[in-house]
């Protein structure tokens, strides 16, 4: 999308793992004048180090995109966009991967899961895992039909299992099923987010692009929509709950969704709504089930001052209800803004709890959802923000009203760089996460905070 962050896709031309890998390239020289360790006195530990593509001597993936799951005995889950099997569908850094990470002993080994093959297959997950009811894992990718838009697919989502038995041997693969491809019509395209299980089962998740092109930024891709899975005798119907309509009403929706506790579902949407900004600055929306079907109402339309915009995270909600998130740009700081909504008798009241600091457009802030400790303190990663311009973790601590700010560890290559996605913290108060650039081989990270 012109005018924001690259990773997000463009309205134009640029899909979302086109956008990725254009990312990495542009930031190596940043990497190369800022290749020295963190703050010192920060304890963050590499758990492990990505090498790359089999074409460069490293099937374990390369570029974490996505953030971590945790599982309840604690191992770790995720993707990579890059590296694995090379084909003909993504030459060169190979097509990505899903991986364990597991302790063992004082360490922690990763088990490669699975190879996307391209195509039909998938390639380029940048969404975070989803563990079902089912204990097995969901989640999106790029990938799906041969031809989308000029580009290669138009999102796959899908389901891996563990082989049947016991594993025996260092690497078991996982079998892959393809619960969805997109078409790029009307059903969406590029479903590069989160899903989220309802108390029935059924999937939920946004596609970026797709759905109505009657008018405005809409008119030649899509402005997105918000879609449900439905299970039925072994396989999933795919049906759009909810297509944006670009201008007022939002487009470009990011992150995934999430439940409240009665059932409506809340996201954000990337561009829309007031539109002084170039493609507009954002909203975040709620939908509500009806007997007619789901209701949209929009809670905050960004205005591009210091409210912040471009919103690129998915939505966090602590146990009152209360609603999280952060922009990318905008705010007192300019770089970026961590935000809340209560629900105050019926109608949401928007705040900026947090401004981050940066230059006018600088797009460093939050590109993944906040975290919430058992404490009710919130964690995040800011993709450049920090001492070097590279990203930072922080936290906010709820202080008698207001909201107290510690930079946890500002990132410098060495350690890690732009880190993308939102973490994991555990009962412990270590802090998991992944950098997509940076470390020993320069192609990304996992690395644990530890208290």
């Amino acid at each position: 999308m012109e005018g924001q962050r690259e990773s997000l896709p463009s309205v134009g031309n640029m899909n979302l793992g086109t956008a990725t890998i254009a990312f990495v390239l542009a930031v190596v020289f940043v990497l190369a004048v800022f290749a020295v360790p963190g703050l010192h006195g920060q304890t963050l530990s590499p758990l492990h180090e990505f090498k790359g593509g089999r074409n460069d001597g490293g099937t374990d993936g390369a570029y974490p995109h996505a953030g971590l799951t945790m599982d309840q005995a604690g191992n770790l889950y995720g993707t990579t966009s890059a590296g694995g099997l090379v084909t003909n569908d993504c030459t060169g850094l190979g097509c990505g991967t899903v991986y364990k990470l597991l302790r063992k002993n004082s360490g922690w080994l990763l088990y490669p899961l699975y190879n996307f093959q391209g195509g039909t297959d998938g390639q380029v997950p940048e969404g975070r895992l989803t563990i079902g009811p089912d204990g097995s894992l969901y989640g999106t990718a790029e990938g799906g039909l041969a031809t989308c838009y000029g580009s290669s697919s138009c999102g796959v989502v899908f389901n891996l299992r563990p082989p049947p038995g016991i594993c025996r041997s260092f690497s078991c693969p996982w079998t892959e099923t393809i619960l969805y491809r997109f078409t790029g019509g009307v059903d969406g395209w590029n479903p590069g987010a989160d899903l989220t299980f309802d108390r029935a089962g059924n999937l939920y998740g946004i596609a970026t692009d797709g759905g109505y092109t009657g008018s405005g930024n809409c008119v030649d891709f899509g402005c997105g929509v918000v879609y449900k899975l439905t299970p039925s005798n072994g396989s999933w119907t795919e049906s759009v709950i909810y297509q944006f309509l670009g201008g007022a009403d939002g487009e470009n929706p990011w992150g995934g969704v999430i439940f409240d506790t009665v059932g409506n579902l809340y996201g954000i949407t990337a561009a829309g709504g007031v539109m002084s900004c170039e493609f507009g600055c954002g909203t975040v929306f709620q939908l509500s089930p009806t007997q007619s079907g789901w209701v949209k109402n929009t809670l905050h339309p960004f205005q591009g001052g210091n409210d912040g915009y471009f919103p690129e995270t998915g939505l966090t909600s602590d146990r009152a209800g209360n609603l999280y998130g952060s922009t990318a740009s905008g705010g007192p700081g300019n770089g970026g803004t961590i935000f809340q909504l209560t629900s105050v008798s019926g109608s949401w009241v928007y705040s900026v709890i947090y401004g981050l600091s940066g230059q006018l457009n600088s797009q460093g802030g939050p590109a993944g959802p906040l975290t919430i400790d058992q404490a009710a303190n919130l964690y995040g990663a800011a993709t450049g923000d920090g001492a070097h311009g590279v990203g930072s973790i922080f936290k906010l601590t709820p202080s008698n009203g207001s909201w107290l700010f510690t930079d946890v560890h500002d990132f410098g290559g060495e350690d890690g760089a732009y880190p993308y996605d939102g973490l994991v913290v555990d009962s412990g108060g270590n802090v998991y996460g992944t950098a997509l650039q940076g470390g020993q081989f320069s192609r990304g990270l996992v690395f644990v905070i530890t208290p």
